[in-house]
This record gives structure tokens, sequence and C-alpha cells, in this order.
């Protein structure tokens, strides 16, 4: 996670640009590795651990309908998340990662292991993307974080 997270740093001091998390699965752990890089005060702003759906409404915006219809763990939930947590921080970039780590929760459709992220840069909407991850509650949260910092990398580079 650590060689994830400073290439991440890296991206956004070359680009000027400030970050911000909006967590949900995750629950500060893109954060935590972020911030465990010296001198990541230079590039971090903060986030939301956005648990419930009333946090993701109320501190960062995540429209009610969208969330009855799409659901938390979506598509659109992920981008609202970043377009929020950026624009509550006043970050240039917002991640997000939303999804169901288990061991309950899951569903046909969005089985235990379904994480959507999406990242938002300055001058375009969030890009967004989902994947699925094995294995244990533990093993999904790690997963998604590193997946979360490695797209963070990639998308901003």
């Amino acid at each position: 996670m650590e060689t994830l997270a400073r290439a991440a740093g890296e991206a956004l001091l070359s680009r000027g640009w400030s970050v911000a998390a909006a967590e949900s699965c995750t629950a500060g752990l893109v954060l935590t590795a972020l911030t465990d890089v010296p001198g990541s005060s230079r590039y971090v702003l903060g986030g939301v651990v956005a648990y419930a759906d009333r946090v993701k409404r109320e501190l960062l915006g995540v429209p009610a309908a969208l969330l009855a219809e799409e659901g938390a763990v979506s598509e659109g939930a992920a981008r609202a998340m970043a377009e929020g947590v950026a624009r509550v921080t006043g970050a240039e970039v917002g991640i997000a990662i939303t999804g169901i780590a288990g061991p309950a929760g899951g569903t046909l459709t969005k089985p235990v292991g379904t994480v959507w992220f999406a990242v938002t840069t300055p001058g375009g909407p969030a890009w967004a993307g989902r994947a699925h991850f094995e294995g244990d509650r533990a093993a999904v949260r790690e997963q998604a974080a590193r997946h979360a910092l490695e797209l963070l990398a990639a998308l901003i580079s």
C-alpha cells in the first residue's frame, strides 16, 4: 500500500493538485494509506467516511432519489460522492469508494465484494468503474483500498 500511496502522492504533486476521499466500505483505509506517507499534508486535504446513506446525502450531497433508485453501491452514488467530497473540501481531486464488504448485504445483482469507485479531476465529470473482490471482509476492504490508490495514480498521471 505504501508504494501505491507514494505513487498517487507523486502524481498529485506533479500536477499541483490536492485530494480528498469519500469512503464507505473502506472506512478510511485510503486516507490512512495516503497520510502514512511523510509530506502528504502537501496534497491530502481530508475526507469523509460516509457509511450511512444519511451521511452520503447530508454531507456529500448525494441525491436521495439516486440512492433510492440505484442504491448506495452504484455508479451514480460513487460519482456523486467523489464530486461531493471535492466540493466540500475544495480539493481538485475527489475519490470515492462504496461497496459491499460482507459477510452479509450482498444480492444476486450486487454480490459481496462488489465495489464502485469514482475519481473526479478538474475539467471533467467523474470517472467511475466497478470491481469485484474475493475473500472475507478484511480482504475485500484491503483490495478495494489498493485498487483505489492504483486508480488514483493512473487517472491523474
